[in-house]
């Protein structure tokens, strides 16, 4: 074979295969030590072989005495295909195994090649994911040779080789696709805090912003809803809720039961438990069809919520104790600390409101952000600018 050939062939086979050369040329170095000892014996300690890479020319050793048979080549040619064939494959099974891993966690377009039973087979390319029915997204019908998109949530070594776990219905899928829908996700202007979702009914994402000056919620909606309406479009018209994150556990429980309005939440931290609050009229919203609402919020939140109305007895005390306590100054630890807020130049309905919201004193109040200053009941934006001032 002359080199040219004999370099070609071995590219071709390496770019086909999408392995190293080197790969290949320890493979056929294998191939070579079988063949021998098969037909001439001698110790596997002992023997070696070598290969040009340039010429193809095949030498084998034993120490370091050249004992390659007149005709070697010949002779070792249909074993050395098969520990050829053999070594080739598990070095592809390596690369893929490789390359797969590193998308553990993204999406993956494919199509359907088929469904056996209740799994759904899918042609990824260069291997084939299967979606079992728990990661499939109810309800949704799957044809064979449809385009679908998939995340990629395991890579393990099969009996048949490599196998994906594929998934529609893990929540990192919505998360993965608002990543390709909203530019400000990928510059890391907006982060992605919490997803909670029951696939093929409803989602809640919790998100926040670096920037003061990007709203979090309206880019993820993006101009008339089309950013949402794309992600919802493709995982089968099921329902999104975005809701702002706060680091502030209340807050963000109040925004996590998104879209009824909340009056108060009181919290328990040791038992990680929370009273929500709601209107009368807000109940039902709250609670959401069969419990959902208030059940994504728990997983969106990680607390266990205990939904009241004012009417009830324990919503009737814990707010009405609190409401009281803003009122007449039992919240804050002393006096000086209320002179403190109006000696710094806020109104009396300034420091009415911050009381409320349980910031007693000019510290407390520094170590909120502008953020979470706007999310305040009763903080409109003449009483941002006079705190604003003072941060």
């Amino acid at each position: 074979m002359a080199i040219s050939e004999f370099s070609a062939a071995l590219k071709q086979v390496c770019s086909e295969r999408g392995i190293s050369e080197e790969s290949v040329l320890e493979s056929i170095k294998t191939a070579l030590v079988a063949a021998y000892r098969k037909d001439y014996g001698g110790e596997l300690e002992t023997l070696s072989a070598q290969i040009s890479p340039e010429t193809g020319e095949l030498r084998v050793f034993d120490g370091e005495k050249d004992v390659t048979p007149a005709g070697f080549g010949r002779i070792a040619a249909q074993t050395a295909k098969q520990v050829i064939l053999q070594q080739i494959r598990e070095s592809e099974k390596v690369s893929i195994m490789a390359e797969y891993q590193e998308k553990v966690g993204s999406i993956a377009n494919g199509h359907v090649f088929r469904v056996e039973k209740n799994l759904v087979i899918v042609n990824l390319g260069k291997i084939q994911g299967i979606m079992p029915p728990q990661e499939q997204i109810p309800g949704e019908n799957y044809q064979p040779n449809s385009r679908i998109r998939v995340l990629i949530k395991e890579v393990k070594e099969g009996i048949r080789g490599p196998e994906v776990l594929a998934s529609r219905a893990d929540p990192d899928l919505v998360k993965e696709l608002f990543a390709l829908e909203v530019p400000e996700i990928n510059s890391g202007t907006v982060k992605i805090n919490a997803v909670a979702r029951e696939a093929g009914s409803r989602t809640k994402i919790a998100v926040s912003s670096t920037e003061e000056n990007v709203d979090p919620v309206g880019s993820c909606v993006g101009q008339k809803g089309t950013r949402v309406q794309a992600v919802i479009a493709e995982i089968g018209s099921e329902k999104i809720d975005i809701v702002n994150f706060s680091e502030s556990p209340d807050k963000f429980i109040a925004s996590s039961l998104s879209p009824a309005k909340v009056i108060d939440v009181i919290l328990n931290k040791k038992t990680k438990e929370a009273k929500v609050i709601v209107p009368e009229d807000q109940l039902s919203l709250a609670i959401g069809k069969e419990g959902q609402n208030v059940r994504l919020a728990v997983k969106l939140t990680g607390w266990k919520l205990d939904i009241k109305t004012p009417g009830s007895e324990d919503g009737r005390q814990n707010t009405d104790d609190r409401l009281k306590k803003a009122e007449d100054g039992r919240q804050l630890p002393d006096n000086k600390e209320k002179d403190e807020l109006k000696d710094a130049g806020l109104s009396t309905r300034t420091v009415k409101a911050l009381q409320v919201a349980g910031i007693n004193s000019l510290e407390e109040l520094r170590s909120k952000s502008l953020e979470e200053i706007r999310e305040l009941k009763g903080v409109g934006p003449k009483t941002q600018e006079e705190i604003s001032k003072l941060l």
